[in-house]
């Protein structure tokens, strides 16, 4: 049992500064932001003399809003080199220093009365959240035993929902939302960083990462005692020298390098089309609309920030019962229904949306949509997404695999958060279509081309993908021969 418990606050350090802060972070800006825009004015005004224009405001505030993504695509592009050179480990404790600069900007913004110190802390932020949205999923997934891989890899998307309530939590006008309060709620973040700067040195690095990148077999062993006790690990280790045996004389590919192999054709269709959906499948939208739809059932203004944490709350719901189901169910099912119950409830939203203000129980049926549709999101795309670029990529495909997929995230982030303001005034109640589309093709992808990675080793994976991406090779007659095949031999 205490290797268990070695296992669980191992989950708990990389966690707590990792993706938790992604959410924390996206979570806590909404509160103070009428607050900060009237901070930019009155500080443009004791520069300058003249007040700001409301439109010039609301673009500097969007600037504030886009620094966010922009960063985490900068931290998604670095955590690939970081994450081999550094080792998983050391890259999420060094990616603790970005949350720190960030929190020191914030903090004095206001004693320094300069709006662009808050532009910087949140380019910082999301900086340290692109790292730890790559390398924290990784680091577990090759830390965690088969049987419980996706169980363990998706507790980042666990800290993630947990990272959002907290952050609406602490947001409340109560705690730290105030007008006085605002530099130090933007601060705040600096609190998860210094705990896991406390706490995960004491863990393990990554088993896998010492063998098969290192070459260190003392290390990894040690590493796998206190990460699986005394239990018998050579059936695991054998698995692990059967990989670094596939991949020797190899060396940590780079992005462009995954497009021009053809031997992962199928694996980065896979996990571009996953990885584009999350973000395009129009979730983080849902909490755009939630305060306006809160407002329209005639829930009163002040009573609205409570009711979006029930938002956050059914997130977090959501991902701690896919955490418990996925080794049971599998990836394929939860991903296939979490996007058809979300294509479905995207219907039954536009057609409440246009109906709002006819039927008087209609914002009733929107408000059970954002729930239904959030719950849809948190029981499948939202977790096993990030699960799949370790399970279908070998170790020297893995950190450029998180590379494309965190790059994507951010991208795709990026753009929905700007278009989405001009979808909505184009397409009024239907603004939900572009989402509804994103939906149905994902789950078609899901259904017809996604094989299961559920119990399988990292080995077997890459066999079942070798198979579909040289189906059409074989007939043709220039398959590649023994240089392929070799790796099979344990």
């Amino acid at each position: 049992q205490l290797q268990n418990k070695i296992l669980i606050l191992t989950i708990c350090a990389a966690g707590i500064g990792g993706t938790f802060q992604y959410g924390y972070n996206i979570s806590i800006i909404n509160a103070p932001a009428s607050y900060i825009q009237a901070f930019m004015n009155t500080t443009w005004l004791e520069r300058t003399g003249a007040p700001l224009e409301g439109t010039v405001i609301l673009l500097l505030w969007s600037f504030t809003v886009s620094a966010y993504p922009l960063g985490g695509l900068t931290g998604a592009v670095v955590a690939g080199p970081m994450a081999i050179m550094l080792g998983r480990k050391m890259s999420l404790l060094l990616n603790n220093i970005f949350v720190i600069i960030a929190a020191a900007l914030s903090g004095f913004s206001r004693m320094a009365k300069s709006f662009e110190m808050i532009m910087l802390s949140r380019f910082f932020t999301g900086v340290n959240a692109g790292v730890s949205m790559n390398i924290q999923p990784m680091y577990l997934a090759e830390s965690a035993p088969k049987k419980l891989r996706g169980a363990v890899a998706l507790t980042s998307a666990s800290f993630t929902a947990l990272g959002l309530m907290l952050g609406q939590v602490v947001g409340l006008r109560e705690l730290l939302g105030g007008e006085e309060s605002w530099p130090l709620l933007l601060a705040s973040n600096v609190v998860p960083a210094l705990i896991q700067l406390t706490a995960l040195p004491w863990f393990p690095e990554s088993p896998r990462y010492l063998l098969i990148d290192r070459g260190d077999k003392e290390s990894c062993i040690s590493a796998l005692q206190k990460l699986r006790g005394t239990s018998d690990l050579s059936a695991e280790l054998e698995e692990m020298l059967a990989e670094q045996a596939a991949v020797k004389g190899q060396r940590a590919k780079n992005p462009w390098e995954l497009f021009q192999n053809p031997s992962l054709r199928w694996q980065l269709v896979s996990i571009i089309v996953l990885s584009s959906a999350m973000q395009l499948c129009g979730n983080d939208s849902m909490y755009f609309y939630a305060a306006y739809v809160f407002k329209e059932a005639g829930i009163p203004q002040d009573k609205i920030p409570y009711v979006v944490i029930g938002t956050g709350s059914c997130e977090l719901i959501a991902s701690v019962t896919c955490n418990m189901i996925i080794d049971y169910a599998g990836r394929r099912p939860l991903l296939l229904g979490g996007y058809i119950f979300m294509a479905g409830w995207a219907i039954v939203f536009m057609v409440a949306l246009s109906q709002q203000t006819q039927i008087s129980w209609m914002p009733y049926l929107s408000m059970a949509c954002i729930f239904a549709y959030i719950l849809s999101f948190g029981i499948g795309p939202a977790g096993v997404t990030g699960v799949l670029p370790t399970e279908v990529f070998d170790q020297m495909s893995r950190p450029a695999a998180y590379m494309i997929c965190g790059s994507l995230l951010w991208f795709n982030l990026f753009l929905v958060g700007t278009a989405f303001p001009f979808i909505v005034k184009s397409l009024a109640h239907f603004c939900y279509i572009p989402f509804l589309v994103v939906c149905v093709c994902t789950a078609l992808y899901v259904g017809f081309f996604l094989p299961e990675t559920k119990g399988k080793s990292f080995l077997e994976i890459s066999e079942e993908f070798k198979k579909r991406n040289f189906k059409t090779k074989t007939r043709a007659g220039f398959y590649k021969g023994p240089e392929e095949i070799k790796t099979t031999t344990l």
